[in-house]
């Protein structure tokens, strides 16, 4: 009998950390939870790890620790601190589920050590996507996307011989809630409102991040990463079923597209089982069915912050790791009720104009630039509220 393939989970707290550990629930027999880790939600961890009971726990928030040990088994292992990315050791599958730019960390420890990198963090490539695939080059790691946009086109591309310079990728968004909305009732839109996503069930960032659509514009850097393609050749369609994941389209003209009702578990499942299935019908369309499927151009006029995304990352560079940053800290700032939605893409806009131009080479140069784009967005935000 084949032994279950070992995963360590990075955010297992967080969105795609439970609803990886749900799909394992179901994989028992295929997938084995070595290694859980969350930033400070003790409480939680403590209970996965009862239920999984896996070799080590890690926590990032180091005054929690004690307290994480007082709930664990003393069997397991606890790692706090910088000491959790020592952990991708203890799994073949490393499951990158942390939210933002901290997950960069992961994603170069798991390359470093020639893991398959289940990757839902994008922030990893938009902040340093040359970085981590020059490291990537040097190692047998492989990325294996959770974001079910690029897993869908990692499984329309399986298998198949193509040539990025002839090749078209086509990415979805749902419009999120504010799809129909009109340019004066986006003026009036706020924090509640934009946390009501009409398809998908996700994190208060992530969620936030869809009704700007700056969460498209960093898919599309994303997805520039991955595949090797040009921007010119990436685009965006508004797509309110959320069906459609997303399509390539090849050079004789042919479209290929991956379909399924929104589910998160299926492209976890696809990344951790890779190169097999899960055996629950994750979104599974139940054919036939009358479900109409509908696409639009976006309206850049009434979600800019999507072309802001998309030329920083034409503009390359720290221009991508940069808008990052300042994206981050607004978001962060808008999740406490700061101030009204449409300033989100103001405020992206305005410190977007004090990008220095650096072309970090380093990953120390990176940490240095995010570092200077938070500090910079902070006194934006300050002068504004």
């Amino acid at each position: 009998m084949e032994l279950a393939r070992t995963v360590a989970i990075y955010g297992s707290t967080g969105s795609i950390g439970t609803q990886a550990l749900d799909v394992i629930r179901s994989e028992r027999h295929r997938l084995q939870p070595t290694v859980l880790v969350a930033s400070d939600s003790v409480e939680l961890l403590a209970s996965q790890a009862m239920e999984f009971k896996p070799d080590a726990v890690g926590i990032v928030n180091s005054k929690k620790a004690r307290e994480l040990r007082s709930l664990v088994d003393s069997s397991i292992e606890i790692a706090v601190g910088d000491e959790i990315f020592d952990l991708v050791d203890r799994a073949e599958v490393v499951l990158n589920g942390v939210v933002g730019f901290a997950g960069l960390r992961v994603t170069l420890a798991a390359v470093s050590k020639h893991r398959v990198l289940a990757l839902a963090n994008k922030e990893s490539l938009i902040a340093a996507g040359e970085i981590v695939n020059l490291a990537l080059s040097e190692s047998t790691a492989q990325i294996l996307p959770v974001d079910s946009e690029h897993s869908a086109i990692f499984q329309c591309l399986e298998g198949r011989n193509w040539v990025p310079a002839e090749t078209r990728l086509i990415l979805t968004a749902s419009g999120g809630p504010f799809l129909s909305s009109t340019s004066d009732e986006l003026d009036n839109a706020n924090l509640e409102m934009a946390l009501n996503h009409p398809t998908w069930s996700m994190g208060p960032k992530i969620t936030v991040d869809s009704s700007t659509l700056v969460n498209k514009g960093l898919e599309v850097i994303e997805a520039h990463f991955l595949f090797d393609v040009d921007y010119s050749a990436i685009e965006v369609v508004i797509h309110p079923q959320s069906i459609v994941h997303s399509m390539v389209e090849f050079s004789d003209g042919s479209t290929i597209a991956q379909l399924s009702k929104p589910d998160m578990r299926l492209a976890i499942s696809r990344a951790l089982l890779y190169p097999d299935r899960a055996q629950a019908p994750y979104g599974a369309m139940g054919w036939p069915t009358e479900t109409k499927l509908e696409f639009f151009r976006p309206d850049l006029r009434n979600f800019p912050a999507l072309g802001l995304a998309i030329d920083a990352g034409i503009l390359g560079g720290g221009a991508p790791c940069w808008f990052n940053a300042a994206n981050e800290v607004v978001v962060s700032h808008f999740l406490l009720g700061e101030f009204s939605w449409r300033t989100i893409s103001n405020l992206l806009g305005i410190s977007m104009e004090r990008y220095d131009g650096s072309k970090p080479t380093s990953i120390e140069e990176v940490y240095y630039l995010d570092e200077s784009a938070r500090r910079v967005t902070e006194a934006v935000v300050r002068g504004f509220v």
